[in-house]
């Protein structure tokens, strides 16, 4: 608990696909499974982890998470979609992916969205992310210390451990629960627009 904001440093937490890593011309799948292994490397939990495969894209495909490809090929909309999918698998499920998505895929199709726009507003977001959980880590440390300091604990070591997993477990389902509100809110509006 001591080496936790060296930890936090440790896991690439600010990795991303950012649009000057993302070529200006269109992709092979093996291209695009390369771009994504250089890119997110740092954030695999395990070495032999694959960040993207050929059976992930395909499934994206086939389950229209991302709209259709032209001639086997990807474009920089297809990778801005990709890393969103990276992401959002997290802690969403693949139906709920392809909720969140469907309007911005939508919008692809229609040339109705700046999509560099909305993938910078994103990474800004992302990178105040994770300055706002280094800062909530330091907080979560000295309330976990409190917390076994008056419990009385004689071999607190691996308790305060136990502890700060489960309360980061917990924090982690708040956050996944309220975005699952905000997907079901997404499909009652589009139901709503429908039924007009």
């Amino acid at each position: 608990m001591e080496n936790m904001l060296q930890n936090i440093n440790s896991l690439g937490l600010e990795t991303s696909l950012t649009l000057d890593d993302i070529p200006n011309i269109d992709l092979y799948m093996d291209q695009v499974i390369q771009l994504f292994e250089n890119n997110f490397n740092d954030s695999k939990r395990n070495q032999e982890d694959k960040i993207l495969t050929k059976t992930m894209i395909n499934n994206y495909a086939k389950g229209k998470l991302i709209f259709p490809i032209q001639n086997k090929k990807y474009s920089r909309e297809h990778l801005i979609l990709m890393s969103l999918i990276y992401q959002l698998k997290g802690a969403l499920s693949i139906n709920d992916i392809k909720v969140t998505l469907s309007d911005i895929n939508q919008k692809i199709i229609n040339d109705e969205i700046d999509l560099d726009s909305f993938y910078t507003s994103y990474l800004q977001l992302t990178g105040q992310n994770v300055i706002d959980l280094k800062k909530d880590m330091e907080e979560r440390v000295k309330d976990v210390k409190k917390e076994i300091s008056e419990a009385k604990e004689e071999d607190s070591g691996n308790l305060e451990q136990v502890l700060m997993i489960s309360s980061l477990v917990h924090m982690s389902n708040l956050y996944r629960r309220v975005a699952e509100k905000l997907v079901d809110e997404l499909v009652v509006d589009k139901e709503g627009k429908r039924q007009k």
